[in-house]
């Protein structure tokens, strides 16, 4: 490629990854309790075609674990310190959870539910060894002293997009919204995306012989309605709207109060989904007595969301303290957050 051609090819993947506002979406992890609502929700609307039955767009799983697809973290992808896009590797069907199948037909249809059990197998007719949400409460740590969080994930719609970067065929971009989408029609099924993405968010159809990912939900918020998974999630744990706007609580959240950080941002693709980390229960000792150490190591929050996280949870803390005294406090106003429609900025509208 010559020096010119490079610097044209630049400057597209340039306008490709640029948006003139950016929705993002603030996930408190104090209150997720693990119930996969936004994972059946998204997976209902979006995942139950041929070749998708894999995909789980949105997914909650147990950390610290293996994750959802198994052992993302792994995997390579996004840039290193230098911005350098680092090489990652694809995920194959089994990684992804694969399309178990069950044997109702034999345990419910046939009336043999006395003396046959409900059996997973795999899409080629085996036994599988792992599959989606297997590591479900599977706790760290020591007793007494075990722990584990929750961490719903979808697709981070990040600003320094990877999956970009990767497409040889200038298929994937950002919508003026900043929602990073594929065009089916320009795909080829390179999956240089899949590689690239750290997160283990971008999935093969092997039908359509397609890369597909996490759209947003933007059908329903070109019509002023949150994405199903922030929307059906009965925790009222997350938040939604644009990073500039001032009145949202998204804004508050992530600028002003600074307690809702990107997971890995390490990876330098600047993810915009946001996290309020997990406020640890205290360690207790050999004779079961309080101390002052916190049950989850800091160096495992620091692991996932980079070295401020002290500094927030220490601000959580304070806050949560300020209200028990019965003082005012904004923070803690917006995540208990008393009104749904609070949450969501201008996407309140209902679903037709």
């Amino acid at each position: 490629m010559t020096e010119d051609c490079a610097l044209t090819s630049n400057l597209h993947k340039k306008s490709l990854k640029t948006s003139k506002r950016q929705l993002a979406t603030v996930i408190d992890l104090n209150k997720c309790m693990g119930c996969q609502s936004c994972t059946v929700a998204c997976k209902n609307l979006w995942t139950q075609r041929a070749g998708t039955e894999h995909m789980r767009w949105a997914n909650v799983g147990t950390y610290p674990g293996r994750g959802y697809p198994r052992d993302w973290q792994s995997k390579g992808g996004g840039y290193d310190s230098q911005g350098k896009a680092k090489p990652g590797q694809l995920i194959n069907l089994v990684e992804a959870g694969d399309n178990l199948q069950f044997n109702h037909e034999e345990v419910f249809n046939q009336q043999k539910g006395q003396t046959v059990h409900l059996q997973p197998s795999t899409s080629q007719g085996g036994k599988p060894d792992w599959g989606y949400n297997w590591d479900e409460d599977q706790a760290s740590g020591q007793w007494p002293n075990a722990y584990f969080f929750y961490l719903p994930r979808k697709c981070n719609h990040c600003s320094n997009a990877p999956c970009i970067e990767a497409c040889s065929r200038n298929a994937i971009s950002k919508r003026e919204d900043g929602i990073v989408i594929i065009d089916q029609e320009r795909c080829t099924g390179h999956r240089h995306c899949v590689e690239a993405c750290p997160y283990g968010m971008v999935y093969f159809n092997p039908v359509t012989k397609r890369s597909e990912k996490c759209i947003e939900c933007y059908p329903r918020v070109e019509q002023g309605i949150a994405p199903a998974c922030n929307r059906q999630c009965v925790g009222r744990t997350r938040a939604y709207g644009y990073l500039d706007d001032k009145n949202s609580q998204v804004y508050k959240l992530v600028v002003d109060w600074q307690v809702a950080l990107p997971l890995h941002p390490e990876y330098g693709t600047e993810p915009n989904v946001y996290y309020v980390p997990p406020m640890s229960t205290l360690a207790l000792d050999d004779d079961g007595r309080l101390t002052d150490e916190m049950r989850i190591p800091i160096e495992v929050l620091e692991s996932y969301f980079g070295p401020t996280v002290k500094k927030v949870l220490d601000t959580l803390v304070s806050e949560r303290q300020r209200k028990k005294d019965g003082k005012s406090s904004e923070l803690m106003d917006l995540l208990i957050s008393r009104r749904w429609e609070d949450r969501f900025a201008e996407f309140t509208n209902e679903p037709v």
